[in-house]
């Protein structure tokens, strides 16, 4: 007898304000580097770096932006990181117009966690702090998300 599957959905943060990375396969060292570069030249007031799995890692600046300014900022980091990881992402957030980081656990990842911050955080970063809790709560009311 085949065991059913019950699949969970994969809950994420969306939006075209928010200047997000998603950097995978890249120590942590060089996660800090390349978010304080791109936090400075680009004066977003400060960042977050949640590490979503072993090495795998997202990045949230605090500065509210346009979205052509979003795409340039991350376009910028893809050219400054040569990352094919992130351009591949990249390229898939310009196709839906808004970009998405994900929330919740994915088949044997844990749910991102922060690792780090610098900087601001009353902006962007306090509106997906908020969302994330709000979420996170959902989920464990519908038991999809264990207690931590």
């Amino acid at each position: 007898m085949r065991k059913k599957s019950s699949p969970k959905p994969v809950l994420g943060y969306t939006d075209t304000e928010t200047v997000k990375l998603d950097l995978d396969n890249m120590p942590f060292k060089s996660v800090k580097y390349r978010a304080s570069r791109t936090s400075r030249w680009f004066r977003l007031r400060g960042f977050i770096v949640l590490k979503s799995s072993n090495n795998r890692y997202h990045v949230v600046f605090d500065r509210k932006v346009s979205w052509s300014l979003n795409v340039k900022i991350t376009g910028w980091a893809c050219l400054l990181t040569k990352h094919k990881g992130l351009t591949g992402w990249f390229i898939l957030q310009c196709i839906k117009q808004g970009s998405t980081l994900r929330i919740s656990p994915k088949k044997d990842k844990p749910r991102p966690r922060l690792v780090y911050h610098y900087g601001k955080e009353d902006g962007q970063i306090r509106s997906f702090r908020e969302y994330r809790h709000m979420l996170k709560g959902f989920m464990r009311k519908s038991k999809t998300l264990p207690k931590s």
